[in-house]
């Protein structure tokens, strides 16, 4: 549910129907009317409350269903919706049990088809709520906690989509803003022991008002719906150091003690302070090149400049991709001359695959390949088929192994595999770049390269001091390494009785390094817990310990009891994980009772008003993203009138395939075509490069420059460089120059030619900054010579300044 960008437009897909057969679409005439929020913000964890209520605005009755996206930094924990009389509420469940349930419960297969032939894609929380009467109302209580993500400015980023505020049409130059809140209660509460320094929100909102002395809290209440934006965005920063910060939670006192939630739990967030310094080539990691062997042409010349972009010392490899993969060296090798070379020569060889896109198997064999001497792994994606129907089993993967390496994507425009490819890269915290033609490709590519050269913090431990008599056992670990402007959370649980009960205070000390220089940061905190029996923490760093359960390797007969020891920790909490599943029911008001959790609740099935109704965490496999960035609460309708379109003697299936396709040839509306993505990606561009010889290819001047430029950065005076320049090679050779300037001579004339070409390329600096370091490194290098033979020779005037490192 982390919710920022618009991806794509909406459609509303309409259509008759015949009896019993499923359609799903979003549903505007399900209006929200009115709404109440509470969020409760402590550093970078949000704890949400809130509670919806949608009217049916059409004249007939619609059997809805409610979607909810969700993804791997959130947990929702409590869901009920209530219609007149009854109520519908999940619950979680054992995994296995839930098998047996699911086949006793109607409808179960219009989940799976809304989960295979739907438009949208990604993870989501679905349930099916029942009929709704003309204005009927539904009132949907949701809680979730969720990881709040990284403003680049170091603020804690929390977003709500506009989608989810009552409609305001043509109502807001008319009423005033007491009015138009009537139906809008959203309320934030702000809690740092670092102390609240200020907020920015992009809607209008109550003044800031502190209610702690220090500024340790305070709250905040929105006014309105944001008017320009299609999401509410609201940035809270944080007083004091920003390096390390921690946060203990209170336990329960109903569970035992030893339990994760009869312990305190601690959050500690670490982000290190980066300074710009050069790293070391033992520091400088390894790059993977991912390429879909569709685009095995026009992608070339962006490997060409990739491979003579990076610096020596770091390691690196080449994959081809498609229905298998193939890669260039068994293991990733250390960049030289010899292995540049060797690399760039075979790119030509990568040959076109029209079959499938493995893209699973590949990460799948990089990720079982050990890291080299710890080194940073970072990957670049560049992919134009749909990857083979294992969108989950790719993210599952990806989610594993996300503390460990860093994805940049680029998918083309019109690639189906698009949103998979930013929720990699939003997973890594890396980037994804849509490719629009061959220009963004390479320039878009260099660009990633350069954000990944940058320094970064390795090396990471945490060293604990606590009061004697309490142990901290940490649940999720430091990552090894923190890229430059990101952060980490890590969880831990503290045990124990302390002996004497007035020590309150540990300390928490962050070591690192940067390149080959250390780093430290201690940070004292106090052992007395907020109190909060909802459990924010808890529940986050409870779905921490499920994920590395579901990760460990034992035999069957450990796993049967990590099972049951993971069902019984899931449930005490309602926090879903690998081992439970999620089961609704509806049930007349009178047999219900107050629950904020999804916790199992056997007595319920036996109550003789009780009905299991579909409800699951699903998948969507379809063409469009269905997380907040882009989406609503999706409620989905249920047609069932006569069908006279299509053949009466059609099967349901062959129903809705026709009706899919009926639906997606109608037009859009003026408003969304504006929305329509950029014309689809060129596959006959005229590249055709073999950068082994270059007097074998179509390259411009400034490609030529580039094939001939050596790993060290450096530039050897030959006649290909000097004809690529526009030179003559009397004219060079006819230079009065000192017997030390001579070696350098080309990479001075290279560096000032492709200064001059920076107003039409972006992909030269990290090729400049090598030569200029390539020069810096020459004792004998003559500056003022060698400019003013290079400006001579290029008809230009070019300043020293460019010869700064």
């Amino acid at each position: 549910m982390r919710i920022s960008g618009t991806l794509s437009k909406q459609r509303r897909y309409r259509g008759l129907f015949s009896r019993g057969t499923w359609f799903f679409s979003s549903y505007p005439e399900m209006e929200l009317e009115s709404m109440t929020v509470n969020v409760t913000i402590q550093d970078f964890v949000a704890d949400v409350v809130s509670e919806m209520f949608f009217c049916n605005k059409q004249q007939i009755s619609r059997e809805i269903m409610f979607i909810f996206p969700v993804d791997s930094d959130t947990v929702v924990h409590t869901f009920h919706a209530t219609m007149g009389d009854t109520r519908v509420e999940a619950m979680l469940w054992d995994k296995k049990e839930a098998q047996q349930l699911y086949k006793a419960t109607p409808g179960m297969e219009n989940l799976r088809y809304l989960q295979d032939q739907w438009d949208l894609w990604g993870p989501v929380f679905a349930c099916f709520l029942g009929t709704v009467p003309p204005n009927g109302e539904v009132a949907i209580s949701l809680c979730y906690v969720q990881e709040l993500p990284l403003h680049p400015d170091g603020a804690a980023k929390f977003c709500w989509p506009k989608k989810l505020f009552p409609q305001q049409k043509f109502i807001r130059q008319y009423l005033s803003e007491e009015e138009i809140s009537e139906n809008l209660y959203f309320r934030i509460r702000l809690q740092s022991a670092r102390g609240v320094s200020h907020i920015d929100v992009n809607s209008s909102c109550t003044p800031l008002q502190y209610t702690a002395p220090d500024w340790t809290s305070a709250e905040v209440s929105l006014k309105s719906s944001p008017c320009l934006s299609d999401k509410l965005e609201l940035l809270v920063y944080y007083g004091g150091p920003h390096n390390l910060s921690a946060v203990v939670e209170s336990r329960d006192p109903k569970a035992a003690p030893g339990s994760l939630l009869g312990d305190p739990v601690v959050m500690v967030t670490l982000k290190p302070s980066i300074p710009e310094v050069m790293p070391s080539p033992g520091h400088l990691g390894e790059f993977l090149f991912l390429m879909d062997c569709s685009l095995y042409q026009d992608a070339q010349n962006t490997l060409l400049f990739l491979l003579k972009s990076l610096p020596l010392g770091c390691y690196f490899n080449i994959y081809s991709f498609g229905a298998t993969f193939k890669v260039f060296y068994p293991q990733s090798v250390e960049y030289t001359q010899e292995t540049m070379d060797n690399a760039v020569g075979r790119i030509s060889s990568i040959c076109p695959d029209l079959g499938g896109c493995d893209l699973l198997g590949l990460l799948r064999s990089i990720y079982s390949t050990p890291l080299l001497r710890g080194l940073p792994r970072q990957l670049f994606i560049f992919i134009q088929r749909k990857v083979s129907s294992e969108e989950q089993a790719i993210m599952a993967e990806v989610h594993r192994y996300r503390d460990y390496h860093r994805c940049f994507c680029f998918p083309t425009d019109k690639c189906e595999s698009f949103y998979i490819s930013q929720a990699i890269a939003l997973e890594t915290k890396g980037k994804c770049v849509c490719i629009h033609s061959k220009m963004t490709m390479t320039s878009e590519a260099v660009k990633c390269l350069q954000q990944a050269l940058q320094p970064l913090a390795s090396e990471i431990s945490l060293h604990w001091d606590l009061p004697p008599g309490l142990e901290v056992t940490v649940i999720r670990k430091a990552p090894e390494r923190i890229f430059q402007g990101h952060q980490s959370i890590i969880y831990a649980q503290i045990h124990g009785q302390a002996q004497d009960p007035e020590a309150d205070v540990a300390t928490v000390t962050l070591q690192y390094r940067v390149g080959s220089q250390p780093f430290h940061y201690t940070l004292r905190f106090s052992m007395s817990p907020s109190a909060d029996d909802r459990f924010p923490v808890h529940r986050i760093a409870m779905m921490h310990l499920l994920w590395k359960l579901a990760w460990q390797e034992t035999s069957k007969s450990e796993m049967e009891d990590i099972w049951h020891s993971a069902v019984k920790l899931s449930l005490s909490l309602g926090v879903p994980s690998a081992f439970t599943s999620v089961v609704a029911v509806r049930m007349e008001q009178r047999d219900t009772g107050h629950r904020d959790s999804l916790l199992a609740d056997p007595s319920m099935l036996l109550s003789p008003s009780c009905n299991l109704v579909p409800c699951q965490l699903l998948w969507l496999c379809g063409s469009r993203p269905v997380w907040f960035k882009s989406t609503k609460f999706w409620i989905v309708q249920k047609f069932q009138l006569c069908l006279e379109t299509l053949s009466p003697k059609a099967s349901h299936t062959e129903v809705l395939s026709q009706l899919s396709a009926h639906c997606k040839e109608q037009e859009s509306s003026p408003e969304e075509q504006m929305m329509e993505e950029p014309t689809a990606f060129n596959t006959s561009w005229d590249w055709t490069i073999s950068p082994l010889s270059t007097k074998l290819c179509n390259f411009s001047s400034i490609r030529v420059v580039v094939a001939l430029q050596k790993a060290n950065g450096s530039w050897a005076l030959t006649s290909a460089l000097i004809s690529a320049l526009g030179l003559r090679k009397a004219d060079v050779e006819g230079q009065s120059l000192s017997k030390d300037v001579k070696p350098v001579l080309a990479t001075v004339l290279a560096l000032v030619w492709l200064h001059q070409y920076k107003w039409r390329v972006s992909w030269s600096e990290l090729l400049e900054a090598k030569a200029r370091r390539w020069l810096w490194d020459r004792t004998e290098f003559h500056l003022d010579e060698c400019l003013e033979a290079a400006n001579s020779l290029l008809g230009c005037f070019v300043e020293p300044i460019i010869f700064r490192i």
